[in-house]
């Protein structure tokens, strides 16, 4: 009886045990699920990007318009094509112009052939007084004659260069009226691609007044050479050189990222009011020509201060406030709390001196609920 009654609370006591055992199994705090990153070597750049977005523009960008006024008489190119140096972009209406460039043509010819009929003759007038003063002292000309010879050859000497000083004033007249010519027709300074054109055949421009800015008849953007406009902020001006490398993000391709270098920083402080004091810098694309890119996108700009190379780093997201971060321990499942010293650091990976080995799991996703010192945990 006694033994039944011992085998009875036995039993009892099991079952209170287990139901308690299964209540703090039930009960206990689930492992927090987390993102993690291995610590590993590895390459950190050092960088300093813009504080506002920046603008790609073309290093050559003409806005071009005739310096005078007329009708539209030529347009062999239209928007979107490509033309070569020294290609005409627009002519406007010249025959005027063209027959004065004739006239004046035809005028330097004939004035040509006079002046070599008049040092022609300056030259045998020339020979003949020659002639003449050999003469003389033999008595077979009188002392009149060879005045009369020698006056003619001066009076033919002086026509003849009358005529060639003529000769140049005829061509001069050339170089004017081609000039004027010149004036009406719009030449690509560079090779690029024709951006926008504004005017048709027929219409009348007009040259833009003084002080009064006008659209430009012919945009021209030379799109082998483009760079990013931008400004940093005053506080990392002075880490930054022109030839530092840069890489280029552009809103219309998130996914890319294009190679640069810094060509210029503004030698000045720009004050904007309700604004932080920023420098602007330039920074060139490399190999444009490569890209479909259009002057105009909106980009942003890392420049390059340090490049660290084969250290340990890690996903700079995993860093906690204080230079913590949090590790989780492989063998209890339970995070732990590390002190870390940093060295370089970006946006995306930091470098670890001391605190870390490679091979640590560090937890990325810290600002998840229930992400904390001491709890347990469960990678994703």
């Amino acid at each position: 009886m006694n033994s039944r009654r011992v085998r009875q609370i036995l039993i009892l006591v099991l079952l209170l045990v287990a139901v308690a055992l299964l209540a703090w199994y039930l009960g206990r705090p689930q492992p927090v699920p987390v993102t993690l990153a291995t610590v590993e070597k590895g390459s950190v750049l050092a960088t300093v990007a813009n504080t506002r977005a920046g603008t790609v523009d073309a290093c050559q960008r003409a806005r071009l318009a005739p310096p005078v006024g007329g009708q539209i008489a030529r347009l062999p190119f239209k928007e979107g094509d490509r033309v070569k140096a020294e290609e005409v972009l627009l002519e406007l209406w010249n025959q005027d112009l063209r027959a004065q460039v004739l006239q004046a043509e035809r005028d330097a010819v004939a004035t040509r052939s006079r002046a070599r009929e008049a040092c022609v003759t300056a030259e045998v007038a020339l020979k003949n007084a020659a002639r003449v003063r050999q003469l003389r002292p033999q008595g077979l000309v009188s002392e009149g004659d060879l005045e009369k010879a020698v006056g003619e050859a001066d009076a033919r000497a002086a026509a003849c260069d009358a005529a060639r000083d003529q000769e140049k004033v005829s061509q001069a007249r050339v170089d004017v009226a081609r000039a004027s010519l010149e004036r009406t027709i719009l030449r690509a300074p560079f090779a690029g691609v024709v951006a926008e054109i504004n005017g048709e055949v027929g219409e009348f421009v007009t040259p833009s007044p003084v002080g009064i800015p006008t659209p430009p008849t012919v945009d021209l953007v030379d799109g082998s050479c483009l760079y990013i406009s931008a400004p940093i902020d005053e506080v990392d001006a002075p880490a930054v050189r022109t030839g530092q490398r840069a890489m280029i993000t552009l809103d219309a391709f998130p996914n890319q990222r294009f190679p640069g270098f810094v060509r210029r920083v503004a030698p000045y402080v720009l004050e904007a009011e309700k604004q932080a004091r920023t420098v602007g810098v330039e920074a060139e694309i490399e190999n444009p020509e490569k890209y479909s890119l259009l002057p105009g996108y909106s980009a942003d700009v890392e420049i390059i201060i340090e490049n660290r190379e084969n250290v340990l780093r890690i996903p700079t997201q995993a860093l906690l406030e204080g230079k913590r971060v949090l590790v989780l321990d492989v063998a209890t499942g339970i995070l732990r709390a590390r002190d870390i010293e940093r060295g370089v650091s970006n946006w995306e990976y930091t470098e670890i001196r001391s605190g870390l080995k490679t091979g640590d799991q560090v937890v990325t996703s810290i600002d998840r609920e229930g992400v904390a010192d001491g709890v347990a945990a469960v990678a994703e």
